[in-house]
């Protein structure tokens, strides 16, 4: 088997880097309150990794509106949880992350955000890891999301990196295929039920070591 060579790391943001999915969660729980919606935690894990109109249509289990009425909803959620990121600080990045980045950069690896939200670069700003990244691609920057590999193709565009030297570390399941089929190697991070496409799984970052990744993904074969 033949080694890979491997110049980037494209990171998710929520589940990844920080955790803002109970922040998600209590702003569509608001609004399927509103709405009369049953909505539990266990509904709120189907909208990981997703759009925020595709979230709602999943919220919606069925429901009709217009488009004008959905478009209300989606600003409505968006202004909750809006409300509720003016507290976001770097205390709420998740333990590892930044050591993480930070050898990555010292090794001379290229460094990305890539996530589908709108709000990525404020929450980035909140946590404070601006000056720590080579490119941010968010919801503004592609047509199509994730499991479209459009937001990490971006990416690595961004950071002038081939697709197959780049390595997406998700959370979501609706992200590993996105990065699958992106022609990317991917570390899940999570549940093996959740990430387990990817092409390495494990807990989280705290004890994640750039170097031994680099060395189980240099060595593995792009999924076809």
């Amino acid at each position: 088997m033949g080694s890979y060579r491997i110049s980037a790391f494209i990171f998710d943001l929520d589940g990844v880097l920080t955790d803002t999915s109970e922040l998600h969660f209590l702003a569509w729980k608001r609004l399927a309150d509103e709405e009369g919606i049953p909505f539990t935690r266990q509904d709120n894990e189907a909208l990981r990794g997703v759009s925020r109109r595709e979230s709602l249509r999943r919220l919606l289990k069925g429901r009709s509106v217009t488009e004008e009425q959905a478009l209300e909803m989606m600003e409505r959620k968006n202004r909750y949880y809006r409300r509720m990121l003016s507290e976001l600080s770097p205390a709420n990045l998740l333990p590892g992350a930044v050591k993480f980045v930070e050898n990555a950069r010292n090794r001379g690896i290229k460094v990305a955000v890539a996530s589908v939200s709108k709000n990525t670069r404020v929450v980035i700003e909140r946590l404070g890891i601006g000056g720590l990244l080579d490119a941010v691609a968010d919801g503004y920057c592609v047509v199509n999301y994730k499991p479209s590999p459009d937001i990490f193709i971006f990416a690595a565009g961004a950071v002038g990196t081939p697709v197959s030297e780049c390595v997406v570390f998700e959370d979501a399941e609706a992200g590993v295929e996105a990065a699958l089929r992106a022609g990317m190697r991917v570390v899940g991070l999570g549940p093996t039920e959740r990430v387990g496409k990817a092409n390495l799984v494990l807990p989280d970052l705290s004890r994640a070591r750039v170097d031994e990744i680099i060395s189980i993904l240099s060595g593995t074969g792009i999924p076809a």
